[in-house]
């Protein structure tokens, strides 16, 4: 993938008291509250993603990744949002749609979020905040930007 941005930090020693990215409850597509926990052990690839973007292609390569990789433990988590010129205006229902009839898309996927700004969600707090991480600070700035927040803090 051509515009594939991966964020990769060094892996950091952890106390029992640390914030994780496992701490983190987000509502699926469905709109069903899950814990990132779930995915304790897994390697996990955050994607801001957007159906209406010049990037949204992606969208077949990043599913090819997820299938070529997620019985080794690669979880591609798919979080729509509509911070970049108004790119995924559409419902959950209208993003779960679009992104199944087009790209075929079996990743997990959650509820539309702002990965920035004032009203930023707590976990994409988390993943660019060197004061909620405690690694880095990694500002989100344009649609399918992708982290791999496993490796923070």
């Amino acid at each position: 993938m051509k515009s594939l941005i991966l964020m990769t930090l060094m892996l950091a020693t952890m106390k029992p008291t640390d914030k994780t990215v496992y701490d983190f409850k987000v509502k699926n597509i469905d709109g069903k509250e899950e814990s990132l926990s779930q995915y304790k052990g897994k390697v996990l690839l955050f994607v801001n993603v957007a159906s209406m973007c010049g990037n949204t292609p992606q969208y077949k390569d990043i599913e090819n990744l997820y299938e070529k990789y997620s019985d080794k433990g690669l979880v591609v988590l798919g979080f729509p949002a509509n911070n970049f010129m108004g790119q995924e205006p559409g419902s959950d229902k209208e993003i779960k749609e679009f992104c199944t009839r087009e790209y075929a898309v079996t990743f997990p996927m959650f509820s539309k979020i702002s990965v920035k700004g004032s009203n930023q969600a707590p976990l994409y707090k988390y993943l660019t905040s060197k004061a909620e991480n405690g690694v880095a600070d990694a500002e989100i700035t344009w649609n399918f930007q992708k982290d791999t927040g496993r490796q923070r803090r």
